[in-house]
Parts: structure tokens; sequence; C-alpha cells
């Protein structure tokens, strides 16, 4: 059976966000992938040349916002 569910990392758990149909103590094997956000998957599309880091982290800088504009 393959499974894909979302899941929270609290306190060194993995917390899925709802039940899962397995027997307690049944082993399982995990793949994790992390998320990122939709400015990191997107970043390509607009033409950038520099590293997504770089990017996001203009993005979200406050300056930048659209209320900053004059």
């Amino acid at each position: 059976m393959s499974l894909t569910v979302e899941a929270v990392y609290e306190n060194g758990v993995l917390k899925p966000a709802q039940p899962l149909p397995l027997k307690e103590h049944e082993r399982v094997r995990l793949t994790v992938h992390a998320g990122s956000s939709p400015l990191v998957d997107a970043y390509g599309l607009m033409g950038w040349t520099g590293d997504a880091e770089t990017l996001e982290r203009i993005a979200l800088d406050p300056e930048f916002l659209p209320e900053e504009a004059p």
C-alpha cells in the first residue's frame, strides 16, 4: 500500500494531519519531502537567474511590499 499524507514535525515526531489506516505498532517506510513556498517553486518562471533563497528574501522584504509603494 502506498499513501501520501501531510504531516507536521514537532518535538522530534511527525504528526499526520489526518488519521492513518494503520494497525498499532505496524512498521512502515517513510519518504519525507519538505514543503517549499510557492515563490520558490515558481521563481524560474520569471527569468530570474539568481538563487531561490535570494529571490525569496527580496520578495518578502517589507521594503518591496505593495503598501510601501508611493
